[in-house]
């Protein structure tokens, strides 16, 4: 309604319809649907704590699902990037095997998936080729007999090779692409709004911003802090997983700020 904001409208929609009274909410991602009728803008926010019971307010029908084994149909349009979003895991590890050692890592690895770990990025820029294949292998192999899915760093014939399920590209990779790499979950890494824009224009599956804070690889860089972040992802058109010096414990005050989920090399839950 005129003169509301995203979120009020969000809470006055939800009791109207649904008997719903929102308590916390955070900001997701933004994108725009073409109608025969209109083009839309719709505004996701993600609401984690609410007050009243649920239930269909307008006569309408309402029942639970669960993602992946929908019941209902048909579905608008509209909900596809909803429902590929809500697939994409909270948590983003990063490899870190050439610095830790590939069994310590592989071991580390294993009891992270084993308490919920679903997505992994393997980067080693100064291991081996040979190791590389052999190290993504078992990796690809402890990930999928846990349920998790894994995405290779800049190499698209690696994740043929290793039965990956993506590939990851840097921010210079995605500068110099024209068209979505052909992979089952294409991401790449951002330093600003133009490089998500360019990212969500080839219809990548998520992205990373950073870094937010400090981090060992990059000792000189500056930060971007938590309010350039959360300018930079204001009403995204995909998903961004924040990234740079964070840990698990950093994950709500990310999603406060805009962010999909955090993205994580050395804090690897272990």
């Amino acid at each position: 309604e005129t003169g509301e904001s995203v979120l009020q409208a969000l809470k006055r929609e939800l009791l109207e319809e649904l008997n719903v009274a929102i308590t916390h909410a955070t900001p997701w991602f933004t994108f725009m649907m073409a109608y025969t009728h209109a083009t839309v803008r719709l505004h996701c926010w993600r609401v984690s704590a609410w007050q009243g019971e649920m239930r269909g307010m307008e006569e309408q029908q309402f029942a639970w699902q669960h993602l992946g084994l929908l019941t209902v149909a048909p579905t608008l349009p509209g909900c596809v990037p909803i429902f590929k979003a809500l697939a994409l895991p909270h948590i983003y590890a990063i490899t870190n095997a050439t610095a830790m050692g590939v069994d310590a890592y592989l071991k580390r690895l294993d009891d992270a998936l084993r308490r919920g770990l679903k997505l992994i990025q393997i980067r080693e820029k100064n291991m081996p080729r040979n190791e590389v294949l052999r190290f993504a292998r078992q990796v690809v192999t402890l990930a999928h007999a846990n349920g998790a899915k894994v995405l290779i760093n800049s190499d698209v014939e690696l994740a043929r090779k290793t039965g990956a399920d993506g590939v990851h590209m840097t921010a210079l990779e995605l500068s110099h692409c024209t068209s979505r790499p052909d992979v089952g979950l294409a991401a790449a890494s951002t330093h600003s709004r133009a490089e998500i824009e360019h990212a969500a224009q080839l219809q990548l599956d998520f992205v990373v911003l950073g870094a937010v804070k400090p981090t060992l690889t990059h000792p000189g860089g500056i930060a971007l802090g938590w309010e350039r972040f959360a300018k930079i992802v204001d009403a995204t058109p995909l998903p961004v997983y924040a990234l740079g010096g964070l840990f698990s414990e950093d994950l709500l005050n990310a999603m406060t700020h805009g962010a999909h989920g955090v993205a994580m090399q050395r804090g690897l839950p272990g």
